[in-house]
């Protein structure tokens, strides 16, 4: 599903090169979790593969379905499949959250080829998809992410992940911000999307996400490149041990 080998990517602004080599291949149905201290590349990466215009990739390659990303801007990353669930959800005021929804659903489905879904089925998808979340239908009337709490935003990027129904989701620390309660449900959504045809990748800083989203294979990253890979278990060593030890024998 994606391949990336030896990367290299700075800010494009400053020069500062924060992605430094990183090589990482994740399978057709693998969540793979991304885990690194603060300042290690993590929501860097995330931005990259969304296309993001403030990064420089200078060297190396993406593959997505074995075919190159790099030189394609962030919609067509979307409509190819790519969905990025943002770590602080944006707000749009004057765009009420149901009114974005069909625009995205719609222009996916545009730039597939497929036909617009008409508003009766449009919105008996939302509504299915709301319910999953607990989710209620009243909040998609108000401004997409205005005045939302931290787990109604990361709700309304599940349920976009959910309406789209990409082939890579990338989420960047979707635990942040949120209560127990709210992460319970946010994983339920996201645990609800694995598929043999789907392939997630995971960034967070904490083991307590990865007991309800559990991933397949654990990538530390650090200094911008991937020092130790495993199991699920290198988590829970992660959570018991810091990073030190992993750092010190990567140095």
């Amino acid at each position: 599903m994606l391949e990336i080998r030896n990367l290299h990517a700075r800010i494009a602004e400053t020069g500062t090169e924060i992605i430094r080599g990183l090589d990482l291949t994740v399978k057709n149905g693998e969540v793979a979790a991304i885990m690194g201290p603060n300042g290690s590349g993590k929501s860097t990466l995330s931005y990259i593969l969304a296309g993001r215009e403030d990064y420089e990739v200078t060297e190396g390659e993406i593959l997505f379905d074995g075919q190159s990303i790099l030189d394609m801007d962030p919609a067509e990353r979307a409509a190819s499949g790519i969905f990025l669930a943002f770590q602080y959800p944006l707000e749009i005021p004057g765009v009420a959250t149901m009114e974005f929804l069909k625009v995205a659903l719609n222009a996916q489905r545009r730039a597939r080829g497929e036909p617009e879904l008409k508003i009766p089925d449009l919105l008996k998808k939302v509504r299915e998809a709301a319910g999953r979340l607990n989710m209620d239908m009243a909040m998609l009337k108000r401004p997409l992410n205005v005045g939302f709490s931290g787990g109604e935003k990361k709700r309304a990027e599940i349920l976009q992940m959910s309406l789209l129904e990409p082939k890579l989701c990338v989420l960047d620390e979707t635990d942040s911000g949120l209560d127990i309660d709210a992460l319970k449900v946010v994983a339920d959504g996201v645990n609800a999307l694995r598929s043999p045809d789907r392939s997630m990748v995971v960034i967070t800083h904490y083991q307590r996400l990865l007991d309800y989203i559990v991933p397949d294979t654990v990538h530390v990253l650090y200094q911008g490149r991937v020092i130790k890979s495993g199991d699920k278990s290198l988590a829970l060593d992660l959570e018991q041990n810091g990073y030190a030890d992993i750092i010190g024998e990567a140095a």
